[in-house]
């Protein structure tokens, strides 16, 4: 009797793509390391958001803010 195999069953559609991309040989591209880790931008945003602000800005802002929860409660 042959032995099954041990992959973890998939849909139709995930074999047809893998069947794909066997047969014409396209490997998938790696993806960005720090993209995956969702840093790809987000450290320094907020940072450089804030020193690009004036402060008259960032108050408005703050005080929209505030309007926002106060209004909620």
């Amino acid at each position: 009797m042959a032995k099954r195999s041990k992959k973890p069953a998939r849909d139709f559609n995930a074999t047809a793509a893998a069947i794909v991309a066997q047969a014409t040989d396209e490997a998938e591209p790696e993806p960005n390391p720090k993209a995956v880790a969702g840093r790809l931008g987000g450290l320094k945003g907020g940072k450089a958001r804030a020193a690009r602000l004036s402060k008259k800005h960032r108050s408005e802002i703050a005080k929209k803010a505030a309007a926002a929860r106060w209004k909620r409660s």
